[in-house]
């Protein structure tokens, strides 16, 4: 098999020829440049650039000498574009390292911390000294909701205002025939699986404007409000999903949307608060997705949720992700046991909460063929480590995890 029918076998329960690996082919399988920075040292490969592709959590695109390395079948449809170099512009990571950052993303520096801002020119989200990334600091209906100017509060939002690759294009017909030739040269250019990353938040989406306790508060104690801002929101979606799927919908193998809906403990909303605010809308926004294209449908969704995946199947779901194992309920087992011939568990292969950042190669190895044997058979499992790897976990570790996997398999 190639890398694109490998990953397409196991997200229709057929067991591949080896278990398909994903890394940077969303912007939560990835790498933190200033850890990705130590491992192109390690692996001895020549120096290049650190590219930043996602200003706010600092996460390094990987190049192909890398992926080619650790046998990754996946790549992100970003990857298509901001391909010149003036595209990009340095600047210099926390710890001293330098890189490449897209220029229209550029943080400024403002009285000891770096700012990130809208295309309007408004502060959006902050990095103090010592941090290494950016956090929220601009909730547009904190102090009161206008649905009627939704699509611009939208555009303040931090996750929309610091777009990673393609980036801002230019409006109308123009954009989309710049943004489909991107899809297409990249689609001709690999076998890898290429994830297109729409977005399509409902619940976060709330979070990010209203702001976490206020939208919380909404949808239990003013639900009719909560219903017609979604409803609002939904509309929005669906007019960019359209849009989307016309320009690289038969580019595509995966469409990537997301909304965290779990933390540590378990789900952040009650199984019948998600079936009535946002079930039906996730069933609406999934399904249009695949009858504008040929595209399996991937859900991003920290924390334990597992109370939530019989609703989110019925909703539609053919993956979801990263498949946090450390959190309540979230064993790969019992996942397994359960669920795993309706839905492709995307992730869960490697915890990078604990055993990642602070175990041996050894351990990690050891706990990555576990994940592997209990999440891989029969298909729907494509391994990927839970979340982003971040700045402080050992450039040995990150290349144990993938000689585990390769070597599973």
């Amino acid at each position: 098999m190639n890398s694109r029918e490998r990953v397409l076998a196991a997200l229709s329960h057929r067991e591949p020829d080896r278990v398909p690996v994903d890394f940077s082919g969303h912007r939560s399988s990835g790498i933190s440049a200033v850890a990705y920075a130590r491992v192109r040292k390690f692996l001895g490969l020549e120096e290049r650039p650190v590219r930043v592709y996602d200003p706010i959590q600092q996460l390094a695109v990987v190049d192909r000498d890398v992926l080619d390395l650790f046998g990754v079948d996946t790549i992100e449809l970003g990857r298509g574009f901001a391909l010149d170099e003036e595209q990009w512009a340095g600047w210099t990571l926390p710890g001293g390292t330098p890189c490449l950052m897209p220029v229209w993303a550029l943080p400024r520096r403002s009285e000891g911390k770096w700012l990130l801002s809208s295309a309007g020119g408004r502060e959006i989200a902050r990095m103090p000294n010592g941090a290494l990334y950016f956090e929220k600091s601009y909730f547009p209906f904190a102090a009161g909701a206008d649905l009627g100017s939704l699509p611009r509060a939208i555009e303040e939002c931090m996750w929309a205002a610091a777009a990673s690759p393609p980036g801002p294009l230019v409006d109308g017909e123009e954009g989309g025939k710049l943004f489909s030739e991107g899809a297409r040269r990249l689609r001709e250019s690999t076998d890898r699986a290429i994830l297109g990353l729409f977005g399509g938040n409902l619940f976060e989406m709330g979070q990010f404007l209203y702001r976490q306790d206020n939208f919380l508060m909404l949808l239990a104690a003013g639900p009719r409000e909560a219903h017609l801002f979604l409803d609002r929101l939904v509309e929005l979606h669906l007019e960019a999903l359209e849009r989307f799927m016309a320009c690289v919908g038969e580019y595509i193998d995966i469409i990537v949307f997301g909304d965290d809906l779990g933390m540590q403990t378990g789900p952040l909303i009650s199984p019948a608060m998600y079936r009535e605010f946002f079930k039906p809308r996730h069933s609406l926004l999934w399904n249009r997705a695949r009858q504008l294209g040929d595209v399996k449908v991937m859900l991003h969704s920290c924390g334990g949720i597992r109370e939530l995946i019989p609703d989110l199947i019925e909703a539609g779901l053919d993956a979801v992700n990263p498949v946090q194992v450390s959190c309540a309920g979230m064993d790969a087992a019992g996942l397994k046991r359960d669920f795993g011939s309706e839905i492709t568990f995307w992730g869960g292969g490697c915890d990078t909460g604990e055993i990642l950042p602070h175990g041996t190669p050894e351990s990690v190895e050891r706990h990555v063929r576990e994940q592997v044997g209990i999440l891989s058979p029969g298909g729907g499992f494509v391994f990927q480590q839970v979340h982003n790897i971040l700045a402080d976990v050992p450039a040995a570790n990150v290349a144990a995890m993938f000689a585990a996997v390769n070597n599973a398999t």
